[in-house]
């Protein structure tokens, strides 16, 4: 297993992207609670992630709603099933973690889903940001309250406002 990383700017602070034998398989803010050590992340190579590095750039330009990438998602079984679902939240849009619980067939399931949520290990791109509490409130997320608000307020916003 070959581990490389690369670090890129965006309108939130520096991206830390990580590739599993070239595979992106991370994406981690500054201070980002569940952050790896910076040791794990391999050696500094931009070339795995030039096409990651693109479309984060289209989105920040909202001129994608939509990733398209190959990923490595290291997890339990449940978590991966929770980050699949995060992958089926549009553009734009908020689900609670009970919703997320029941669409995967256990109502009572909210708090494991929020603790694998917060477990995502690729920010953005698998947009946990886009799950609130069943009250309509900000709850928890790895990057940061202020940055999930900041990011929904951005999906929110007109087509075309471009971030960079």
């Amino acid at each position: 297993m070959t581990r490389a990383h690369t670090t890129i700017e965006s309108p939130y602070g520096p991206l830390t992207l990580v590739a599993t034998d070239g595979v992106l398989s991370g994406l981690y803010m500054t201070e980002q609670r569940h952050r790896p050590a910076q040791e794990t992340f391999g050696d500094p190579d931009a070339a795995p992630f030039t096409e990651a590095a693109r479309q984060l750039e289209a989105y920040f330009a909202r001129e994608l709603t939509e990733f398209d990438l190959p990923m490595h998602l290291d997890g339990t079984p449940f978590q991966r099933s929770v980050w699949q679902r995060l992958l089926a939240i549009p553009y734009g849009q908020k689900r609670t973690y009970g919703e997320l619980a029941q669409e995967l067939g256990n109502a009572n399931a909210s708090r494991a889903v929020g603790l694998a949520n917060g477990k995502n290990p690729v920010g953005i791109i698998v947009p946990c940001h886009r799950v609130i509490g069943s009250s309509g409130n900000l709850t928890g997320y790895g990057g940061g309250l202020g940055r999930k608000q900041q990011l929904l307020e951005f999906e929110s916003g007109p087509p075309g406002d471009s971030l960079f």
